[in-house]
């Protein structure tokens, strides 16, 4: 599996985005990017493994007062194969090399499910209720500094 920076101006036809989870990612950008900006490496990522975009990470916008928010999709039909578990570690080492002090944070539903869990083993402790535009409640937590 690799990351490859999802581009502001991607090219819809590529055989690359030819799932409907691709399409609907495509779309989404389209108006994501010109709210939060693309300042590398603060930007989105595709997740590919054999020439297939199997899922999204990235960041939800460059950090704001010295911290970051990540979050990771897996796109169906890929699920429970490690592809969020790669991005979720992938994210925090982009974010590590480019500013080592920056608080790296993910909401996720306020529930334990797969993705509380793949935080849990990346070191992520649970910090607090937020509000979340998609989620409303939502479960904030904190990447362990060591």
């Amino acid at each position: 599996m690799e990351l490859r920076i999802l581009q502001l101006n991607e090219d819809k036809s590529d055989k690359l985005f030819t799932s409907s989870d691709s399409q609907t990612l495509l779309e989404i950008y389209e108006d994501y990017y010109p709210k939060i900006g693309f300042n590398l490496p603060w930007v989105s990522y595709l997740v590919v493994r054999q020439n297939q975009v199997v899922g999204s990470c990235g960041f939800t916008s460059q950090p704001v007062d010295g911290k970051v928010e990540i979050a990771y999709w897996t796109f169906k039909g890929f699920e429970d194969q490690g592809i969020a578990s790669f991005a979720c570690k992938e994210l925090i080492s982009i974010s590590q090399r480019a500013d080592p002090k920056v608080t790296i944070t993910a909401k996720t539903a306020p529930e334990n499910n797969a993705s509380t869990k793949i935080l849990e083993n990346n070191k992520f402790i649970f910090t607090e209720i937020v509000q979340d535009e998609e989620i409303g409640d939502a479960w904030l937590w904190t990447l362990k500094v060591e």
